[in-house]
């Protein structure tokens, strides 16, 4: 499958890579073909054999899939399991990806698998001769004997290794640390925002204060609007002599 062409020409260029640290790299991308195919397959078997974990109510709600979800799967599916031996080589090394990607000349790894290669059907024959293989079959292997054949290994393991279980479960913590820490963080700065900004700025002092501000003009204006005619008639004649004073000495 295409999965297979990308991934080992990967872990080919890994292995004849010979800058520093490409030893330790190889041998982890060998333990990440063992681990990957281990935790697929575990999930495989727990999903689809062995002992039912749902109770009635979940099972009345199992379906098929929609049409609409269905066919672009099948669409899907028929090509990826070609097209990895169809473009391989052009891929690798052609002129797929033009000026793209450029490889120094201090990297020979592409350059050494190149030398190897002699098409896809040597590249699949090459791959019975390598370690990422049968570190998958083992990694499947294990999955199917632990969760199917002996799921006390997997009880017991939990037991043993409750810390490093706990660990690897909560996902080395990183989202308690992001819930805490970011997530939190941000609630905490958000809610500093709202009563500094929303609560006591903009509705005390804007929206509040302006009514606040309002009334208290209104009733210092109101102490002017006593009813009688007198009054009335000093202000007025108060703000005519203010009116020919500016135009006079304006």
């Amino acid at each position: 499958f295409s999965g297979y062409f990308s991934k080992d020409a990967i872990i080919e260029a890994v292995h004849h890579a010979d800058i520093a640290g490409a030893g330790y790299a190889y041998y982890m991308v060998l333990f990440g073909v063992f681990v990957t195919a281990f935790y697929s397959f575990r999930l495989f078997f727990l999903v689809f054999h062995g002992e039912e974990r749902m109770d009635e109510h979940t099972r009345e709600q199992l379906h098929e899939t929609r049409p609409v979800v269905t066919i672009p799967l099948i669409l899907l599916a028929i090509p990826s399991a070609i097209i990895g031996w169809i473009t391989i080589e052009t891929v690798l090394f052609g002129g797929y990806f033009g000026n793209a990607i450029f490889i120094l000349d201090d990297h020979g790894a592409m350059a050494a698998v190149a030398e190897t290669f002699h098409g896809p059907a040597s590249f699949v024959a090459h791959g019975f001769t390598g370690l990422p293989l049968y570190l998958a079959a083992a990694g499947v292997f294990s999955a199917w004997y632990i969760y199917l054949k002996k799921p006390s290994i997997a009880d017991a393991a939990e037991q043993k290794f409750s810390f490093l279980y706990k660990l690897l479960d909560q996902k080395y913590y990183f989202d308690r640390f992001n819930e805490i820490v970011f997530a939190g963080g941000s609630r905490a700065i958000g809610q500093v925002l709202w009563r500094l900004g929303d609560s006591l700025l903009i509705d005390g002092l804007v929206v509040n204060g302006s009514a606040k501000l309002v009334g208290w003009l209104s009733g210092v204006v109101r102490q002017v609007q006593t009813g009688y005619l007198n009054h009335y008639a000093f202000t007025m004649i108060t703000g005519l002599i203010l009116l020919l004073g500016w135009a006079v000495l304006g």
